[in-house]
């Protein structure tokens, strides 16, 4: 077994789309469209084969700023190496976006920075 992808949610659409696709080397297949329902999304794939789906409605609601609370915590997105957590980290940084955890090893080994995405939401980035 292994998990096929991922869903989040977005007010922002195409502008999380082209986060992941900049910073995360994602590919992206054509929008879906569900006009009865308001709904689209896009599936973006990893060199992994893991994908990420994105999606969004207009009735979904915003985020909770409640910190921890019960429910995913973040993503892991794998890049290979610690320089190329270093410089990516340091490039999203640069860009305006949130890092909320400087390239670390963390107490259990992993070497990683977490940064927020354009969503809010906490992305690892790890070896």
């Amino acid at each position: 077994m292994h998990i096929e992808h991922i869903a989040i949610w977005t007010h922002q659409l195409e502008h999380m789309k082209a986060f992941y696709e900049i910073y995360f080397d994602v590919h992206a297949v054509q929008k879906y469209t569900n006009p009865k329902k308001h709904f689209e999304s896009y599936f973006l794939t990893f060199a992994s084969e893991a994908m990420l789906e994105l999606m969004t409605a207009p009735d979904v609601e915003e985020a909770s700023s409640a910190g921890r609370t019960v429910g995913y915590a973040h993503i892991a997105i794998s890049v290979g190496s610690r320089e190329e957590v270093n410089r990516l980290t340091h490039q999203i940084e640069i860009d305006g976006y949130q890092v909320v955890g400087q390239p670390r090893t963390t107490g259990n080994g992993y070497y990683e920075s977490v940064i927020l995405d354009p969503d809010g939401n906490r992305v690892e980035i790890t070896i």
